[in-house]
């Protein structure tokens, strides 16, 4: 039998099948208020409509004109809205941020969902490292909100969303067209054209952008992208709906993280590297379509897209510790496409004199993944440490329910079911194999208030991550040859939370959560090696309070503050710190808008220390940084605006590690030191955008 044919089969009759569901088995008794419409669901999500909606205290929505007043050096930085977390680089501009969240080094997104337009970003069984969340392909001038739910706690999120899900929704259409150009220190050029047109009864979008940037850098990052949207989109009342094509490519020469003895001994400079050989290049190509229709038997929605993504990543971390000759640079490479369906359907009915607001889901994600780490010297192949064709499926049934049990009380109640199966074919016929897994999750939310314009949440959990598909089937070290063990596909988090959001006073929006999250195991794939390990039990324990306030029309205040303890939750004479975690984070924005001609905002952001081992003998020290911008309006239709970026010039440090590398001449057995990438220094850049 042919496995895709019969796959292929079997999608087909599903599609069918699931096509008749909200029709035919889930009709409902029509609300006395009526289904709210698609145009009120999108209104209520507002940030300053969550009271009697959100389902915890940290779940809220950004919306396009907070974000366009940021000041971000990447698109990732847009994320930085979302209270408590933390998005910065350790590598080339075009490598998948590293993230830090609620105590978490998220990595590049291990925890952390993260979907833009429908379209889950994060990778698993990635050749880097599993959950790979690229976001250079954002156009930022594109993005309507961001919405963002922190915890285990809602039954449409599954993989990687322990710490929190986000979501990026695109426009459907531009009001005017946009034409902008940006240069600026750091050999840095940004062109972006966008504009939508009517055609028949929708409206056709597109978007180009065109980027290059040196960094700061002794070697030039010499980082070039280009960006396109193409969209078509419809809107006839009851039933909308958009199809979108996306490309994004780049390439780019990498500034890895940098031994501090080496900076100490004035080898080289902090803006140096050891090995300037290192870089990448990275495409995505994406075709998505969604539909959402309004009927008497509810709200209907339907995602469905694939995507193909290619990335050749050189690294290099501990320089000539394995080979004193030809040096340690290693090649990941990630080939893969990836499909999939998103499906809900919500109505409301009356029981027992209750409104039941319902949701019921599926969804299924196929990846059909070829990837591989290879030694390498100046990004010529010297040998393969392992090839991998690896073919991962899932699919997730979910049910959620919401009642108003009294004026003042309500409940959402949900639970999911995740069913994986991994199929890997390993150039090693050891690590190859087939193995499946499944997972029950409930969520239980109870809901109190509003008093004096506020409200209380109780909120208990559990989802998971999966684990590269790699490590499940993997039995032989690809390197040494040593026997290792295999290890779970999924891994179960459990978390809690109690919190308070408030509108108390005129124009502010405030919310105070404490939480608790425990980790059955941190397992971590580790792309530079080619195996998978899982670490030990963990639990975190913090809290996050969060303001918003807008005291005057043309002005807006934003501050945000999270506290962390993380351990391991077992003894090991190692210690119980968990290294990376994260343990305080602050920011403070501040923006105008609507002064006259004049709009502007500053930005404070305090990257808080971490344990970089488990003893906590060696720690990381703090980071701050300070962004702003200001522009003035000419008109109408044009605008100028001066960025500047680390307005202090400040020296401190994007990420810090602790391990083992080897420089020319030193021991065989390499040298324990820190390891740094600093901020980048301070520069400017200048815009000019016209409306047409």
């Amino acid at each position: 039998m042919n496995i895709n044919n019969y796959l292929y089969g079997l999608w087909k009759k599903l599609l069918v099948w699931l096509s008749l569901i909200p029709f035919t088995i889930y009709p409902s008794t029509i609300y006395p208020a009526g289904i709210p419409t698609l145009s009120e669901i999108e209104v209520r999500a507002n940030t300053r409509e969550l009271m009697g909606v959100a389902n915890s205290a940290n779940e809220g929505t950004v919306l396009k004109e907070q974000l366009d007043q940021r000041t971000v050096y990447r698109p990732g930085e847009l994320l930085e809205t979302v209270p408590g977390l933390i998005v910065t680089q350790h590598s080339g501009e075009g490598k998948a941020n590293q993230y830090f969240m609620r105590g978490f080094n998220l990595d590049h997104g291990t925890d952390l969902r993260i979907v833009v337009d429908g379209m889950l970003v994060n990778q698993r069984s990635h050749g880097h490292g599993q959950g790979w969340a690229d976001t250079n392909f954002v156009i930022p001038e594109l993005i309507n909100n961001l919405h963002y739910q922190k915890g285990p706690y809602y039954a449409d999120q599954g993989d990687f969303s322990s710490a929190g899900a986000i979501s990026m929704r695109y426009l459907n259409k531009l009001p005017v067209g946009i034409a902008s150009f940006s240069a600026g220190q750091q050999g840095f050029i940004r062109g972006l054209v966008a504009k939508s047109h009517a055609i028949g009864q929708g409206d056709l979008l597109y978007a180009l952008e065109l980027l290059k940037k040196d960094g700061p850098w002794v070697n030039n990052e010499k980082y070039k992208k280009f960006n396109g949207v193409l969209r078509y989109s419809q809107n006839t009342g009851k039933t909308r709906f958009n199809i979108t094509a996306m490309g994004y490519g780049g390439r780019w020469n990498s500034t890895d993280q940098i031994p501090q003895r080496a900076v100490d001994n004035k080898l080289i400079s902090r803006l140096d590297t050891i090995d300037p050989s290192d870089g990448a290049e990275a495409h995505r190509f994406s075709l998505s379509s969604a539909l959402e229709h309004t009927s008497r038997y509810g709200l209907t929605k339907i995602n469905l897209y694939t995507l193909h993504t290619n990335l050749a990543l050189f690294s290099n971390f501990t320089y000539f510790l394995e080979d004193p000759v030809n040096g340690d640079q290693f090649s990941q490479i990630d080939k893969r496409f990836q499909s999939a369906l998103d499906l809900s359907h919500a109505w409301v009915n009356n029981f027992a004199g209750l409104a039941l607001e319902n949701t019921v889901g599926f969804q299924f994600q196929n990846d059909v993944i070829d990837n591989g780490l290879l030694k390498t010297k100046q990004r010529q192949k010297l040998s393969t440490t392992r090839r991998d064709h690896i073919l991962q499926n899932s699919i997730a049934l979910y049910y959620q329910n919401s009642v108003q049990w009294l004026e003042k009380f309500r409940t959402v109640a949900g639970v999911r079911s995740d069913l994986y199966w991994f199929d890997v074919n390993s150039n090693l016929a050891a690590n190859s194999g087939t193995v499946h897994d499944s997972m029950t999750n409930p969520k239980l939310s109870l809901i109190f208030g509003p008093w004096f314009q506020t409200e209380y949440y109780f909120n208990y959990g559990s989802s998971f991550h999966s684990n590269d598909a790699r490590g499940t089937t993997t039995t032989i070290d690809p390197k040494t040859g040593t026997p290792i063990d295999k290890v779970s596909p999924l891994v179960r988090s459990t978390g809690f939370e109690a919190g308070l959001r408030t509108a108390i006073l005129p124009g502010l929006q405030a919310a105070l959560t404490f939480f608790r999250l425990d980790i059955d195991s941190e397992l971590l794939f580790v792309g530079d090696a080619g195996t998978t390990f899982a670490t030990r039990p963990s639990t975190r324990e913090g809290f996050e309070i969060s303001t918003f306030y807008k005291p005057l029309d043309w002005l807006t205040v934003d501050l945000d503050y999270a506290l962390t303890k993380a351990r391991f939750s077992d003894s090991d004479p190692a210690g119980n710190y968990i290294p990376q975690a994260v343990q305080g984070v602050g920011k403070a924005a501040i923006a105008f808008n609507h002064l006259g001609p004049f709009f502007g905002s500053l930005q404070f952001r305090y990257f808080g220390k971490r344990p970089l081992i488990e003893d906590n003998s060696v720690r990381s020290k703090s980071t701050i940084t300070l962004n702003g911008q200001v522009g003035y309006k000419i008109g109408k239709k044009v605008q100028i605006m001066l960025q500047a970026f680390n307005l202090l010039n400040s020296h401190d440090h994007a990420i810090d590690y602790f391990y083992t590398s080897r420089l020319p001449g030193e021991s065989t057995q390499g040298i324990d030191d820190r390891h740094f990438h600093p901020i980048e220094t301070r520069s400017l850049r200048a815009s000019i955008v016209a409306n047409f």
